[in-house]
């Protein structure tokens, strides 16, 4: 029986109702409360709400302003507030022109993080609403700032709710572009969990953010006085790997074989350890990638067995992204694994990897090593592989030159130039170089965020190859189907879905994804493809299938509108 959507109301399955919309392409829902995704039934008049000034600091039922005068008076909170009420559209209007009138984003994230603190369905309101302005703010590149500014204090809180579906966790060591945080990394899974909600539909309830805090080897944090993680160097070793699987071990029986666990910002040596053990693939980013590649193509040209790929740096996304392209080349071409791997090329530190390289080369490099000469320097290996796609992984900015781009356009008609690099000043290189220097050529899209560029007369919109396009729809695809691990399949999957979603006037305008404000819209897309797929791998265990899962998806979505009180 399918637990989730089977309350019944005037005789009928909810499953058999018809959705009304709601916010950003979610639905309302059924209940009254957002328990859609829950594995238990619900009887909406067992939960109870505070009242009076408890009701007002719990950031979950407060509206502020919003409560009527029927609950003012039903909850004791005359006198608590001011004598004015208004709708939660007019909170959000005068929340956005407060929010728009800060300078600098880190206040920006700081009033949203406040916000969050005291009214959460408001703050997913605006988040929804406003994806395109607020995304930046509230994840990459200003959660960065953030937990270097050490924010991670406001979020270090226990957290109650027993009922946990997605888990984002991270040990610090490499958040972003920025290094070793330590457990002041805590900002990158909160920011990541806020999008799973906001973009994906997944009831915040449901999503528990950890920070493993094993030491940090950052001397400046260490010697700050303030630094409240851990101070010791990072525990390594058998010591790390046994914590880290008490840690899986105690997920699963606390939570179930279910629930989501993403790996965020580990550190190359434990990351690809960790994958082996507990995943399958590098989560999100490839898939994303992979998205964009497919949609270039209708630009480009060919099939992806058509394309010689180059990535510089071959760290564990530049790995993961290079995997899981050439799965789909072989799924697609019905060419084994081994062979799609030779159209992709990766560099290191140290130059293209190489067969002659192989015995000094880390394991996860191996596949990659393939039969060239030697060849040191970007600029070099672009001229010898000629590729028709370059990718940057690397991390540190400014090593797409000018030299590099101009190399890629005497080579291609149309080169694809994808600057993964996050925060903005780790990118390879902005929009601006990538087209000027190619005179307008260029297929760009990178992992921060660029203004449109006009050049000659033109204006192109480079696209953002922002995983937050993948996670959330994949993960509310594994939800609620009830995956119990995640396939490969179900990333190609995701992959095809986004791709799917791009429209010729998109790709007119340069554009290989589509505009974030219908990232809801696409999300649904996503977790009905990665649902369909998980059914069809025998992984699935919400029984029976949905007959509509795209309609299933939409009534699981969390929609952050204001709920009525008795």
């Amino acid at each position: 029986m399918e637990s989730t959507l089977k309350e019944m109301r005037d005789g009928a399955s909810v499953l058999d109702m018809d959705p009304k919309s709601t916010v950003g392409g979610g639905v309302e829902d059924v209940y009254g409360e957002d328990r859609a995704t829950e594995d238990v039934l619900v009887t909406p008049w067992t939960v109870s709400v505070a009242s009076g000034y408890t009701l007002l600091r719990d950031p979950h039922h407060n509206k502020g302003l919003a409560f009527t005068e029927k609950e003012r008076d039903a909850h004791y909170l005359r006198g608590l507030l001011p004598p004015a009420t208004i709708s939660q559209q007019l909170q959000e209007k005068k929340l956005m022109n407060t929010i728009r009138q800060y300078q600098l984003p880190l206040q920006k994230y700081t009033a949203m993080m406040e916000l969050e603190e005291r009214n959460e369905r408001l703050f997913y309101k605006l988040l929804i609403d406003h994806v395109e302005e607020l995304l930046p703010v509230v994840y990459t590149p200003t959660v960065g700032e953030a937990c270097q500014k050490g924010k991670v204090l406001d979020v270090l809180k226990n957290w109650p709710q027993k009922s946990i579906q997605v888990i984002v966790v991270t040990d610090g060591e490499r958040i972003l572009g920025l290094g070793d945080l330590g457990c002041q990394g805590m900002g990158i899974p909160v920011g990541k969990l806020s999008l799973y909600t906001a973009l994906g539909g997944v009831r915040p309830s449901a999503c528990l953010p950890v920070t493993i805090d094993v030491g940090t080897n950052n001397e400046q944090l260490l010697k700050d006085e303030f630094y409240i993680g851990l101070r010791q160097k990072r525990a390594t070793g058998k010591e790390y790997s046994e914590l880290l699987h008490e840690f899986m071990t105690a997920v699963k029986q606390n939570y179930g074989e279910k629930v989501l666990i993403q790996f965020e910002d580990f550190a190359n040596h434990n990351a690809f350890d960790l994958l082996a053990k507990y995943g399958t693939t590098h989560l999100g980013t490839a898939a994303v990638v992979l998205a964009g590649l497919i949609s270039a193509l209708k630009l480009l040209g060919g099939a992806l067995a058509d394309h010689t790929f180059l990535f510089l740096g071959a760290g564990e996304a530049g790995t993961g992204i290079a995997e899981l392209i050439a799965l789909e080349m072989s799924r697609r071409s019905k060419t084994p694994l081994e062979e799609t791997r030779k159209k992709i090329w990766l560099t290191d530190s140290k130059g293209l990897i190489v067969s002659s390289r192989k015995e000094s080369l880390q394991h996860f490099k191996k596949p990659w090593a393939h039969e060239h000469e030697p060849v040191t320097g970007l600029l070099e290996v672009v001229k010898a592989i000629k590729p028709t796609v370059l990718i940057g992984t690397s991390g540190v900015g400014k090593t797409f030159t000018k030299e590099v781009i101009e190399a890629m356009a005497t080579i291609n008609e149309k080169p694809l130039i994808l600057a993964l690099s996050n925060p903005t000043s780790q990118s390879e290189c902005t929009a601006e170089e990538a087209y000027t220097w190619t005179k307008g050529k260029a297929i760009f899209a990178s992992g921060s965020p660029f203004d449109p560029v006009e050049y000659e007369g033109k204006v192109f919109v480079p696209g953002q190859s922002n995983n937050a396009y993948i996670f959330p729809g994949l993960g509310l695809g594994l939800v609620i189907s009830g995956a119990i691990r995640v396939h490969d399949d179900m990333l190609l999957a995701a992959a095809e879905a986004l791709a799917g979603q791009i429209k010729e006037e998109y790709l007119e305008k340069g554009l290989i994804y589509p505009p974030l404000s219908n990232i809801r819209k696409i999300s649904v897309q996503i977790a009905a493809n990665v649902a369909a797929k998980a059914y069809e791998l025998g992984l699935a265990t919400r029984l029976p299938r949905p007959e509509n899962l795209v309609k299933h998806a939409e009534s699981c979505m969390y929609s952050p509108a204001y709920r009525h009180y008795r």
